[in-house]
């Protein structure tokens, strides 16, 4: 399932080119021209799995980044600064994505190869469906064409591999072996030390909205600090729409996620790996996470929560809300009906209308990039999405259509999973 870079940036599922990956050509004035004085190449605003990958594959293309961020690399504010994410090949038949996530899952297994502590485990994921489920099915279809490696269960084989799952209505699954969990927070933390120590710059500062339209020339930090460039990228995740309202409020919805770490009991290996996959049952609209580095057994629900400020939005989960997870737990891993909460977490979608990156160049300036609406199931992407960005950006060539601005709409009603 190793997909290289030259085939990944061939073509997306649509046909659309992607373009070549980054090369080390100049930042030529027509897309746009390379800084002969002071300042960056490209200033990158966001540091987090969007942003910090961008800025990696432009430096690795010989270009001079300086990366921005308000909080701080995977702050407890930032959607890329939780314990774990999966990274998983189902997208039912959204070949775009299924794509994207193979040679992501390239790149994250290089990156992780790179450092002491693993920041990528092949826990394996495991999605659970039921008889007939639309969704399921096109994925099985779709990994049969991209040769994902996968394996089809049936309920008996289910309930033989995995005795700690009641699996309710869940009549058969899909488990991917080469697929499984990130360790998030860490992950960008050492991709962004990773840099820094290879000369790509780094700031703390909250930026500014950009005034005016034409060639902007300099972003401002709410501290008064100016930072030039030829190009501009926002990769601020919750912060885009707070940054470009006019342009943003109505398209990129931040929404409050609550996550919770149940505790099994002394010596119960069930519910660590190898023998606790990830996984993912959408008709329930819940995930969850096998013991990792001894932090407990993480589970969460795939629903969208209410609006959330990702600056003031209070990061405690409710009571109601531990209650109610309490429930499922106990419905879905009956083992764990008495297990002990040992830690919450509070965090933030951010998706677009309809649940498609955007990766688009900004109608007002001829030389910003906006890149976002990755929350919710965009972390596993973010190498390759950096990848495809800085491609973009080098060679000044269209975007695939359904990452586009004009296909993001005003109403929320998410469609991709």
């Amino acid at each position: 399932m190793n997909l290289q870079r030259r085939d990944f940036v061939k073509t997306l599922a649509s046909g659309a080119a992607l373009g070549s990956s980054p090369s080390g050509r100049a930042l030529g004035r027509e897309a746009p021209g390379v800084n002969t004085g002071q300042g960056s190449d490209v200033v990158v605003v966001g540091a987090g799995a969007f942003g910090a990958w961008t800025a990696y594959h432009l430096h690795q293309a010989g270009h001079k980044v300086t990366l921005l961020d308000a909080y701080g690399p995977s702050s407890d504010r930032a959607s890329s600064g939780g314990e774990s994410r999966i990274i998983r090949m189902g997208y039912a038949a959204d070949e775009i994505y299924t794509r994207m996530a193979m040679r992501a899952l390239v790149l994250w297994k290089e990156f992780s190869a790179r450092h002491d502590d693993p920041l990528f485990y092949p826990t394996g994921v495991l999605l659970l469906a039921r008889e007939n489920e639309p969704g399921s099915l096109a994925t099985l279809a779709t990994f049969e064409k991209l040769g994902v490696k996968h394996h089809k269960l049936n309920r008996r084989e289910l309930e033989q591999n995995y005795p700690q799952f009641a699996l309710g209505t869940a009549n058969w699954g899909i488990f991917e072996p080469e697929s499984g969990a990130l360790m998030a927070r860490r992950a960008i933390q050492s991709l962004v030390r990773e840099m820094l120590a290879h000369g790509v710059q780094y700031a703390q500062g909250a930026v500014s909205t950009p005034a005016g339209s034409g060639r902007l020339e300099s972003v401002r930090t709410s501290a008064g600090e100016a930072y030039q460039a030829d190009v501009f990228v926002f990769a601020c995740g919750p912060w885009l729409p707070k940054v470009f309202p006019n342009l943003l409020s109505q398209r990129i919805f931040p929404t409050r996620q609550e996550a919770f770490f149940f505790g099994a009991l002394a010596g119960d290996s069930r519910f660590s790996p190898p023998a606790m996959p990830t996984w993912i049952d959408f008709a329930d609209e819940i995930y969850g996470f096998p013991d990792l580095e001894n932090r407990g057994i993480k589970i969460s629900r795939d629903r969208h929560g209410v609006a959330f400020d990702p600056d003031t939005g209070e990061r405690i989960v409710a009571a109601g809300s531990i209650a109610t997870m309490r429930q499922i737990v106990a419905r879905r891993f009956p083992a764990l009906k008495d297990a002990p909460l040992l830690e919450t977490r509070v965090c933030q979608y951010e998706n677009t209308s309809n649940g498609d990156f955007l990766v688009d160049r900004h109608p007002d300036f001829s030389n910003v990039w906006l890149l976002g609406g990755g929350s919710g199931h965009g972390f596993k992407h973010g190498p390759a999405v950096g990848e495809y960005t800085a491609a973009k950006i080098l060679e000044g060539s269209g975007v695939e259509p359904r990452f586009s601005l004009a296909t993001k709409g005003t109403v929320q009603k998410r469609s991709v999973y």
